[in-house]
């Protein structure tokens, strides 16, 4: 970050001396021109470029900020440096009011925030146009109020006041993409609702950000209204102004802070040549299908697509040289680890319980005739080591009474259960009982419908998901829903910046490669998950939901889709996760990993709990086996029969 900043402010004080060169002022317009598009789009690119959330309003608050430098200067004779920061938190407060209204309704996002924010622009211009004071219909004339005079000739001040606001917008735009700010942003873009239960409060960044891009197309509007003299609702409040800036950004690249400025240039460039040759026409033409070819072939921009074909992995040479030392100790451990990965389930198995209680060996998979003679055979029980743990009499989590409903559905009515710190705690249950609605209540991801839920004396109904996550609960997915965008190593550092921990970003990628190397993941460290396969990307959930730190961690069916040697090395990841002293609320239907891993278990069955306790003892009742298989055929023929005789 300090060499790119380094770079631009050192290229803002090159470019400064241009002015006094002797240019002709037609020049140092075009130069102008740019410097303005560049600003335009960056401020742009903070909320819809970082976090997604795609603005067609921009020349909304574009048009406040030229209305408030016009008015400001013409009706008031306030000089016009002066009126800069008023049109800024001008525009910023609308955006604030206009983000902090729609950002609380969860549908409105895509295509409906584009809408509402196009349809703000023209609420925006009917107000204007129809106020007196500000336009009345008449426009507004700026040729009378005096420029300051801090430039070689007026165009040479319009130049440095543009190349000002350029370079300061790129220097907001560049600490944000390397700031946790930033990395927030862009989880919000990639997945909001998992962002938000991993710490990130998107509310709040989202508003944030929304304001701070408005504040700065504010600064540009003015310095625009002075360098036009004349300001018209025609000319300000139009449809091709945000598109030309959605363009600009696209083409360079939205997700990177210099992306922005790039597309711009090259806009901005290909406009003037037609322009200068007579040929507008031809060059708005071209213009759209540059927009379609970048689309089609080009999603990640110029920018975009160079680094992903030239670029090095930033971090790839720091981490190569600070980790050699350590391989070598790594290497005895990972081949330990392939070792028991190639022994048959059952061998493994042994092992695990050999090492922490002595049990026998239990079978490589659950098997239907097991289920039938009786669930609680699939595996032994682990005597000694559920001892130990269930002795802990310090409740960790209380749920009473949690009930969460779908538009009439009732996926839980009045679950109560207990979880004691130190211990697993399977959550069982036949396909929608509602294990994973639990999980998502408790984590924040859903908003109970009624009832308490209390971690560590704290009442969780009712607090945000990013508010839960900071509590120390930390969750996996059973479909892994990593950051599409953010490669391995960023998707692990994240919720230890925004978890229990809130660690520095620097700080967070350390300790980030110590969960990579936890999990076997440390040589994809600078992949995208989509690189992954689907045993990777379950173990990213893990190294990224262990990243936070918690003291209760949820695993909402870490094993399915797994193949038995992958299960068997998961199983193995989460005795080393609990040895470390983390409570886990385990969510699986793969038998032999619950009856080998879990100190109790709590059955759910149509949104309650059926049966709790130790698992050979539950599994072993009528009523949970009746719950997983379904009544047996002739109960089924006994109970209609007596129903007859009854009925006779």
């Amino acid at each position: 970050m300090r060499r790119s900043l380094t770079l631009v402010l050192l290229a803002g004080v090159l470019l400064a001396i241009v002015p006094y060169l002797g240019l002709p002022a037609f020049y140092e317009s075009v130069l102008y021109l740019i410097f303005h598009w560049v600003a335009l789009a960056t401020s742009w690119n903070i909320l819809s470029g970082y976090s997604g959330y795609f603005s067609f309003g921009h020349g909304a608050f574009y048009g406040i900020g030229m209305y408030t430098t016009a008015t400001l200067t013409s009706q008031f004779d306030v000089p016009f440096l002066w009126t800069l920061p008023v049109a800024a938190a001008f525009a910023a407060l609308f955006g604030i009011v206009l983000g902090a209204v729609s950002f609380r309704v969860k549908a409105v996002r895509g295509e409906l925030f584009a809408l509402l924010t196009l349809a703000a622009t023209f609420v925006v211009a009917t107000i204007v146009l129809n106020v007196p004071l500000i336009d009345g219909g008449q426009g507004v004339y700026l040729s009378a109020v005096p420029m300051p005079d801090f430039g070689p000739s007026p165009s040479g001040t319009f130049y440095l006041l543009a190349l000002g606001a350029a370079v300061g917008t790129l220097v907001i735009a560049l600490l944000i993409y390397y700031a946790r700010f930033g990395t927030g942003l862009f989880a919000i873009h990639d997945d909001e609702d998992v962002a938000e239960v991993l710490g990130v409060p998107t509310f709040k960044y989202k508003v944030a950000a929304f304001g701070l891009s408005c504040a700065l197309a504010g600064v540009v509007g003015g310095i625009q209204a002075m360098f036009v003299s004349y300001v018209t609702t025609g000319d300000v409040f139009t449809v091709a102004m945000p598109l030309t800036v959605v363009l600009m950004s696209v083409l360079g690249g939205t997700r990177h802070w210099l992306g922005p400025a790039v597309g711009a240039l090259v806009i901005t460039l290909l406009l003037y040549s037609f322009t200068a040759g007579d040929s507008a026409v031809i060059g708005k033409v071209a213009m759209g299908v540059i927009l379609i070819v970048v689309i089609l072939f080009m999603p990640e921009g110029i920018l975009g697509q160079a680094l992903k074909r030239f670029g090095r992995k930033p971090q790839d040479r720091a981490a190569r040289a600070s980790k050699s030392q350590d391989r070598a100790g790594q290497a005895s451990k990972s081949q330990d680890h392939a070792a028991q990965a190639s022994l048959p389930p059952s061998a493994i198995n042994q092992q695990l319980e050999a090492a922490e209680a002595g049990t026998d060996s239990v079978p490589a998979s659950p098997r239907p005739e097991d289920a039938a003679v009786g669930l609680a055979d699939a595996a032994p029980a682990a005597p000694g080591r559920r001892a130990a743990a269930s002795g802990s009499s310090e409740v960790l989590l209380v749920a009473k009474d949690v009930a969460k409903s779908f538009r009439g559905v009732r996926a839980l009515k009045g679950v109560n259960l207990s979880v004691y710190r130190g211990e697993i705690l399977g959550l069982l249950g036949p396909n929608g009982s509602g294990k994973s609605t639990f999980i998502n209540v408790v984590s924040g991801h859903f908003p109970a419908t009624a009832g308490s839920i209390v971690f560590k004396g704290n009442e969780l109904v009712g607090k945000d998901a990013h508010l839960v996550a900071r509590c120390g609960i930390s969750r996996t997915y059973q479909i892994p829903r990593p950051f599409a965008h953010l490669s391995v190593l960023e998707n692990v550092a994240l919720p230890a910046m925004f978890g229990g921990q809130l660690t520095e970003r620097r700080q967070a990628e350390e300790d980030a490669w110590q969960w990579l190397e936890f999990t076997g993941l440390a040589g994809r460290a600078h992949a995208l998950p989509d690189d992954l396969n689907l045993h990777q990307r379950k173990f990213l959930e893990f190294a990224r939901a262990l990243a936070a730190k918690p003291e209760l961690l949820m695993l909402d069916e870490v094993l399915s889709g797994l193949t038995p040697s992958e299960i068997d090395e998961a199983v193995a990841l989460i005795h080393r996760i609990r040895e470390q002293g983390t409570t886990i609320l385990f969510v699986e239907h793969v038998m032999r990993a619950v009856m080998a891993l879990c100190d109790r278990i709590v059955v759910f069955d149509q949104g309650l709990v059926l049966a709790e306790g130790e698992p050979q003892h539950v599994m072993s009742r009528p009523e949970v086996v009746s719950a997983y298989l379904g009544k047996p055929i002739e109960d089924e023929h006994a109970a209609n029969v007596s129903g007859v005789h009854a009925h006779a």
